[in-house]
Formats: C-alpha cells, sequence, structure tokens
C-alpha cells in the first residue's frame, strides 16, 4: 500500500504529482525553451515563438491528457467545431499556442557526449518516474511481469479508413512492466526498442527468449532480497532464468509453453502429452531441489514452473459451469493473479493518452504519464481522500485536466 498518508483534502493533482513533481515539470520549461533557441538558430527565427511559462506547460499536458478521457484521436479537436470539441478548456490556451508548444516540446533537448542509450531523450523522466513509484508505494509479495494493454482505441480502430489504418507506423518499442497482482499498482517499467543497435537490441541477442530473459532481469533488479513472488507468461518462463532469481531471493511461478519457452534443462518426458486420455484436474509433477514442474490437464494440458509453492499443496480452479476442478496451489495462484491483471487492463488501459505523435520517444513519454495517472488514481482509491469524494477514474482524470489548467471549477462532470 502507500507509504505516506496523504491529506483528506488531496486533490488529484497533489496525487499526480508524487511522481511529476513541479521541479520534474520545470525541467521541461528549461529545456523546451531551450531547444526552441536552438531550432531557431539553426532554422531560421519564430516570430510567433515566446518562451514557455510553467503555468503553459502544466496546460499543455492537461490538453494531452484529456484525450485519454475523451478518447479524441487529434488533440486539436479541442478546438475543433467537431464531436470533441471542448470549449470550457480551449479558452485557456489557442490552438496557434498549443501548436508552438508541441512543435518544440523536449525533456532532454540536447545528447551529452557520454550519451549512449537511445531513448536520452526521457531517461532522466524514467528514471525520476520510477523513483517516485518507489517512494510513494510498497507492493504485495506477489507481483506480475507482463506487457500491458496499450493498443489503439478499439474504438477508433473499427471507424477508421483502412488509408488510415497503413498511414500508421507500427511501435519501435516495447513495454513491460511489473505490476503488484493485488492493487494493479506498476512498480517497474522497462522500455526496449525493438530497433537498437546496442547491447539490448534485438539483433545484438540470438532470439526472442533471450531478449525476454534479459527484460525480466531488468524489471525485478530491485526486488532482490525481498522474497517476492513473479508471476510470468510463456515467453520469460525458463529454467535458467528462475534458478537465477532464486539465488537473488525472488521466487517464480510460470506458465510454459513448448512453443514459446525456453525449455531448455526440462525433462522432456514432461513436455510431451500423454497417449492414454485424461481426465479434468489430473496432474503429474516432477521435482529438482525446490523446483517443481507440473503438468496439469483441463481440456488440454497446461504446464507450469514454480519454486514459490509446494506442489502437493492442493488448491481448485473454480468454473462456471463445470464447478470445481482440482489443481495444485501453484495453478490455482497463478490463475487468480493473472485475471486480476486482465481485470486492470480492461479497466485502466482505455485511460492511455490518444495522442500518437511519429517520434518514439514521445509515444514512450505519453504512454509513461498515462501510467503515472493510473498509479496516481490507484493511491487515491487506497487514501482517505477517497472516502470524502468518491471518483470514478474518468472523473478523477477530468479533474486532473482542470487543475493542471488551472480552472476553479475542479467539480467532475458526469
Amino acid at each position: 500500500g502507500p507509504t505516506r498518508k496523504m491529506p483528506l483534502t488531496a486533490s488529484a493533482m497533489d496525487f499526480f504529482q508524487l511522481f511529476v513533481p513541479d521541479n520534474v515539470l520545470k525541467n521541461m520549461v528549461v529545456q523546451t525553451n531551450m531547444y526552441a533557441k536552438k531550432y531557431q538558430e539553426r532554422f531560421g527565427s519564430d516570430d510567433a515563438w515566446v518562451d514557455v511559462t510553467l503555468t503553459e506547460m502544466k496546460a499543455f499536458l492537461g490538453y494531452m491528457i484529456s484525450t485519454s478521457i475523451h478518447h479524441c484521436e487529434s488533440v486539436l479537436s479541442i478546438w475543433s467545431s467537431g464531436f470533441y470539441s471542448n470549449k470550457s478548456i480551449a479558452l485557456i490556451m489557442t490552438q496557434s499556442r498549443f501548436e508552438k508548444i508541441l512543435k518544440y516540446f523536449h525533456v532532454v533537448a540536447f545528447r551529452s557526449s557520454q550519451t549512449t542509450h537511445s531513448l536520452y531523450k526521457i531517461q532522466p523522466f524514467l528514471d525520476s518516474l520510477q523513483n517516485g513509484f518507489d517512494a510513494a508505494f510498497r507492493p504485495s509479495q506477489a507481483q506480475v511481469l507482463h506487457e500491458p494493454l496499450i493498443d489503439e482505441d478499439p474504438v477508433f480502430i473499427a471507424t477508421c479508413t483502412e488509408r488510415e489504418l497503413r498511414k500508421r507506423k507500427k511501435r519501435k518499442f516495447s513495454l513491460w512492466v511489473r505490476q503488484c497482482s493485488s492493487t494493479g499498482f506498476i512498480c517497474q517499467i522497462y522500455v526496449h526498442l525493438k530497433e537498437g543497435s546496442g547491447a539490448d537490441g534485438l539483433d545484438a541477442l540470438k532470439n526472442k527468449p533471450q531478449l525476454h530473459s534479459m527484460v525480466a532481469k531488468s524489471l525485478c533488479q530491485n526486488a532482490s532480497g525481498k522474497n517476492y513472488i513473479i508471476f510470468t507468461g510463456p515467453s520469460i518462463t525458463s529454467l535458467n532464468l528462475f534458478e537465477e532469481f532464486e539465488k537473488q531471493g525472488i521466487y517464480c511461478c510460470g506458465l510454459l509453453s513448448t512453443r514459446k519457452s525456453d525449455c531448455t534443462g526440462l525433462p522432456p518426458s514432461m513436455l510431451n502429452n500423454s497417449a492414454t486420455p485424461q481426465s479434468r484436474g489430473q496432474y503429474r509433477i516432477r521435482m529438482k531441489g525446490n523446483m517443481s514442474l507440473i503438468c496439469w490437464y483441463n481440456k488440454g494440458h497446461f504446464r507450469f514452473l514454480t519454486n514459490a509453492y509446494s506442489p502437493v499443496q492442493q488448491g481448485v480452479i473454480i468454473k462456471r459451469k463445470s464447478g470445481e476442478i482440482p489443481c495444485p496451489l501453484a495453478v490455482e495462484a497463478f490463475a487468480a493473479h493473472l485475471s486480476y491483471i486482465c481485470k486492470y487492463d480492461d479497466k485502466y488501459s482505455k485511460y492511455f493518452i490518444s495522442h500518437k505523435p511519429n517520434k518514439t520517444w514521445q509515444q514512450v513519454f505519453w504512454f509513461a504519464i498515462s501510467i503515472a495517472i493510473n498509479n496516481a488514481y490507484i493511491l487515491y482509491k487506497m487514501s482517505e481522500a477517497y472516502h470524502v469524494t468518491r471518483y470514478s477514474r474518468a472523473q478523477f482524470g477530468e479533474r486532473l485536466v482542470k487543475e493542471l489548467l488551472g480552472l476553479e471549477d475542479t467539480s467532475p462532470t458526469h
């Protein structure tokens, strides 16, 4: 849960600034003005440009965040006369001023001589965000490594033309998280560039299991010695990785796939389906030290690798139609924790910022801001302030937008 007690009067802005405080916003102001100055020295002066202020930067963020609530495809729709226009907030800043800030917006304006990381333009922001996550929240023992659902808005995909779809570039990165499976709070973010030429680029790695193993190690680098139980999907689950984690005091439970997982070191007899027909709930177990490989049957064979649960402990999977199906406790725990993450994706993925810039660093930045707002709402729901004014996620987002824009009326619209 939260590490600090927020006052009863805490606003949406107070929770958001646990992760994106004023000093981070002031740095964006400085870097944006520096970039605008250098850009004009190189390409000619821009008479319409005036240095951005902290108030304007907050308003700029507010406009972007508003697209996560109303799902307008272009943030410029706010100033239009169409369905997504919003006259109440459009008056705070003109469209031309917003477009100027958007043109020059930067988090890190220039590459330093020591920088080799491809995400150097937002790495300081990601580091600051990570420090905020660590300082504000203490996660539960059970956590999940996965890729959160950050796809395009399904309503837009269903209504846009093929030409618009073709124009959209595929993302050049994948975003992985370590997430508290009890609350949904995202504890750590890892961004992997698909076309990176460095040591962590896909072309420098031999195969996907090697890549996913590297992702898992990066996400768990701050988890050593805390006795966390990490749940993983088939792409990450492997014997070598789990044994390495166990030495660091991290325990695992993962779903295994003969097609997607690295099955090195596992007994082939457990990876092949038995010829004799099995009834639902039957399972076989092989053990090596603390590690257990479980092959469980339920309308198909499911394999689990774990050193976090005893394979002889019994559990049940409850199905709506067929009732209770017996299984090892590891299988029950895996199903419970991953079902929570599916619920999180269903509830929060629709509140990702809709603005889709072409530059990769900007795409990552807006995804990170979206995750910060979701985390802020989770902390708000666990605070006493929630019992005073019970805002839904949409109302919380609207309140945050109005506070960033400096509007006096912060009551949510229903």
